[in-house]
């Protein structure tokens, strides 16, 4: 009797300590990836391992300003997204936002901006607004310090775009990408987030006849006038590649840049037609397709995946790592 007695007592005092056990504990965090020797270039290393600093160009003061190369990471993702979205799309943008400058410096040897390294002139580099840097995009940055994607130990050309219209591009048919499309781009399904603006997933926008024989020549086509406009051919996701405008044909790529890239939203068309003296096109998503869409990347977050599962969904085969801490 006296050993049940004794046996039920222990019952009592363990049980809440077993359940609290149950209430405190919590699933590790996922590690950061290990820490791997990768070629950082002279021009901006401070030693192995060690975080780089970068001379910029900002635009806005047309001077060159000296930052920690986290930094001015954390100015790219405030500039290209959101500073209130979900933090692993904002650290995802990290990561390919440290990616684009490490192959831009690496391959490029730097800006064309003399004694700087990358500079915030969107038409070389990516944006930037170091005004909308919050706490969400500082523990966004901070949480991927270093990491950078990589293939076969090179830096990818980290490409993102805002929204892909359901499905990502090649790089040879969203970009007029003139050498071979690189091995780690893929076409995907994007789930891209109902969130995004409606106009964005589907628009319209109706040029002049001048406005398109203006694009045209800049973009390499030559005509006086035209009756009918076409797509002549398609890429794996469906998008234009080569337009034409009565029989002037044209690179589509080549020719969203030359009309106005925020007006022709992608070259992912569902339809383009002469009425009288104006073109009409219709289409779906904004950018150029390739790599990551913003808005999938949005849509991922919010579905629970981490900065580096939504990279890994748009790029094939990549390694994603840690250069310094």
């Amino acid at each position: 009797m006296r050993l049940r007695r004794y046996a039920k007592l222990i019952v009592i005092i363990l049980a809440p300590l077993l359940l609290l056990s149950c209430v405190v504990r919590r699933p590790a965090e996922t590690p950061p990836p290990e820490l791997v020797k990768l070629k950082i270039p002279e021009s901006i290393s401070r030693g192995e391992g060690k975080e780089p600093v970068l001379k910029v160009y900002v635009q806005k003061t047309g001077q060159i300003k000296e930052l920690p190369f986290e930094q001015y990471v954390a100015g790219v993702v405030a500039g290209e997204m959101k500073n209130d979205w979900p933090e692993e799309a904002l650290a995802a943008q990290a990561i390919l936002a440290r990616t684009f400058v490490m192959e831009f410096i690496t391959e490029k040897g730097g800006s064309k901006y003399k004694g700087a390294h990358v500079s915030t002139d969107i038409e070389e580099a990516q944006a930037w607004n170091q005004e909308a840097v919050n706490d969400r995009v500082k523990r966004a940055v901070e949480r991927t310090k270093g990491e950078v994607a990589t293939y076969n130990d090179k830096y990818v050309k980290a490409w993102f775009h805002a929204h892909a219209g359901g499905t990502t591009a090649s790089a040879k048919e969203g970009l007029a990408f003139k050498e071979d499309e690189p091995p780690y781009v893929k076409i995907v399904k994007s789930p891209d987030s109902p969130d995004a603006p409606p106009d964005d997933k589907a628009w319209t926008a109706v040029f002049s006849k001048a406005e398109i024989l203006a694009a045209l020549k800049q973009a390499g086509g030559q005509t006086n006038d035209f009756s009918s406009a076409k797509i002549v051919e398609k890429g794996p996701s469906g998008r234009a590649v080569t337009l034409s405008f009565g029989n002037t044909a044209v690179s589509a790529p080549e020719f969203r840049l030359a009309i106005g890239s925020t007006k022709m939203k992608s070259t992912y068309l569902t339809d383009i037609r002469v009425e009288g003296d104006k073109v009409v096109m219709k289409g779906k998503g904004y950018g150029h397709g390739v790599g990551m869409s913003q808005w999938g990347a949005y849509a991922l977050a919010k579905q629970g995946k981490k900065a580096e599962d939504i990279v890994n969904y748009y790029f094939k085969n990549i390694d994603i790592v840690r250069i310094w801490e």
